[in-house]
């Protein structure tokens, strides 16, 4: 039978690397034959994820890289092909939220969670599809989020609603623009999951207990599987699509 899942000679990219969702990310590519580069700015993690992974039999690049800064980028992407010899696979995953009232929130707060949740995504995507349009192969995940299409209940994060709002059109015109180089590009807009941005707190909880109709936080593994999908080779004719995975809480 088999392996629609099978990532043997696939490269993934994976930003956000350090922790939370990035960090299962690679491992779950690894998991599943992929060779996984990290992108993060702590080194200390990066070098954990590579022990990691390594332990478990799987190969990783660490690469310690400001996604914000569009040189720090191009040479990241380029340490990797010139590693690997090639990308399949990217993942953007790094984000940044402000708490903050909207009549508080400085500008540079606010310029931050843009050049982290929008500007990187653009920046490491553009870098990688010129090496994907090469081979004539490509696969784009975006993370977005829930609270791109709502607004937070309990926390005044303006600019993250924002930019994660954002999110689904710049990978619907990625999806267009790229396609005809056997590229697809989707996103998966998470709801709650407890990793270290993201702190469920049992305010959250009781929300969602009341909101959401599977009534509660996500686990990590609850999020692998569309991952996995949109990065196999079998994703060839779904690009341009967000999913959200978040209990039910945006269906309602």
């Amino acid at each position: 039978m088999k392996n629609y899942f099978d990532f043997t000679g696939r490269v993934a990219v994976v930003t956000g690397a350090s922790s939370g969702l990035g960090n299962a990310f690679c491992k779950a590519l690894a998991e599943n034959g992929a060779k996984v580069a990290g992108f993060a700015r702590r080194a200390d993690k990066l070098e954990q994820l590579r022990a990691d992974i390594e332990a478990a039999g799987g190969e990783c690049l660490p690469v310690v890289c400001d996604l914000t800064v569009e040189q720090d980028v191009i040479d990241g992407v380029q340490k990797v092909i010139d590693h690997f010899g090639k990308i399949d696979i990217l993942i953007n995953v790094a984000g940044y939220i402000k708490v903050c009232p909207t009549v508080d929130l400085p500008l540079e707060e606010w310029q931050k969670v843009v050049d982290t949740s929008i500007t990187a995504y653009f920046l490491m995507a553009r870098e990688v599809a010129k090496n994907m349009i090469q081979n004539h192969y490509g696969r784009i995940i975006n993370i977005a989020s829930m609270y791109g299409c709502i607004a937070s209940h309990h926390n005044p994060i303006l600019a993250y609603n924002t930019t994660k709002g954002g999110v689904p059109n710049m990978t619907r015109g990625m999806a267009q623009e790229w396609a005809e180089y056997g590229i697809t590009v989707n996103a998966i807009g998470p709801g709650m999951f407890p990793t270290e941005m993201m702190n469920v707190t049992e305010e959250a909880e009781q929300f969602l207990a009341f909101r959401a109709p599977i009534g509660r936080a996500g686990r990590i593994d609850e999020i692998l599987g569309q991952m996995l999908l949109f990065a196999s080779e079998c994703n060839s004719y779904t690009t341009g699509q967000t999913i959200y995975i978040d209990g039910g809480l945006t269906s309602v």
